[in-house]
């Protein structure tokens, strides 16, 4: 099993660490919230803050690795092969709101392949872990995606483009689809969740349009690992380049790809 590997005790100690301030922070933004002062400042210096915990403390372990991070961007290291991939608040607007579901990203991509990847939920303390050819993990719980095979008995999530994000139309025409042949479609607000959603069976598929690498590296890897398929919404591999992506198990990915594949 992969829990108790290097990777795993060197991931699972950054984002423990990095979360201990984030929930300080929530619970500050909370309460600017009730105050009606601005937070939006507060919590760009709170995803700066946690991104910072985050590269010391990998760095301290793979000194080598180069990342590619939210905030900071793409930072080369002396290790050509290997980076990790971070979103230190994935849904950063649930944080901003008092929402208590986002989450840590870590992903570990070597030579183009995600061969490790962490989702967690500071608020749950749930941490969803996967390494490649090892399984997907809920704490120390193996995880499946679900077996469902009836569109009309599945959930889905989603993500929804909002002001200022382009592919309004082609969204509500996939969904429209999507809303009339399943149990239910669901907006979390959180991509790497989203997957992590997948990966656990909690939901049955997942697909959103231009995403970021560090939105979906980690969760990618989770789906796969528990049993998943993924692809772009054309069907094909570009998930990490062009950020569309569409998650499900092997007996809804091909249906919900021919729903969405003409958006």
């Amino acid at each position: 099993m992969a829990l108790g590997t290097a990777l795993w005790t060197v991931m699972t100690g950054a984002a423990r660490k990095a979360a201990r301030a984030m929930k300080r922070d929530f619970g500050e933004v909370e309460q600017l919230q009730v105050s009606r002062k601005g937070p939006s400042d507060f919590v760009s210096a709170a995803d700066i803050k946690a991104e910072k915990t985050l590269r010391v403390e990998l760095e301290k372990a793979r000194p080598k690795f180069g990342f590619l991070l939210e905030e900071g961007g793409e930072i080369k290291g002396a290790d050509p092969q290997h980076r990790w991939i971070i979103d230190p608040i994935d849904g950063t607007t649930n944080f901003l709101h008092g929402i208590p579901h986002f989450a840590i990203s870590i992903a570990l991509q070597m030579d183009k392949e995600i061969i490790a990847g962490l989702v967690f939920n500071p608020i749950t303390e749930e941490m969803f872990y996967a390494e490649k050819g090892k399984g997907a993990f809920l704490n120390d719980r193996r995880l499946r995606v679900s077996a469902r095979s009836d569109m009309g008995d599945a959930i889905i999530a989603t993500g929804i483009p909002f002001r200022g994000i382009p592919g309004h139309k082609p969204f509500l025409s996939r969904l429209e689809r999507v809303m009339e042949v399943t149990a239910g479609v669901r907006r979390m607000g959180t991509a790497s969740l989203d997957l992590a959603f997948v990966a656990a069976g909690r939901c049955d598929g997942f697909w959103e349009a231009g995403l970021k690498p560090w939105d979906i590296a980690a969760g990618l890897l989770l789906v796969q690992e528990a049993g998943g398929f993924i692809s772009d919404l054309s069907g094909g591999k570009t998930m990490l380049a062009s950020g569309d992506v569409l998650a499900a198990n092997s007996r809804l990915h091909r249906p919900l790809l021919s729903l969405l594949k003409d958006g």
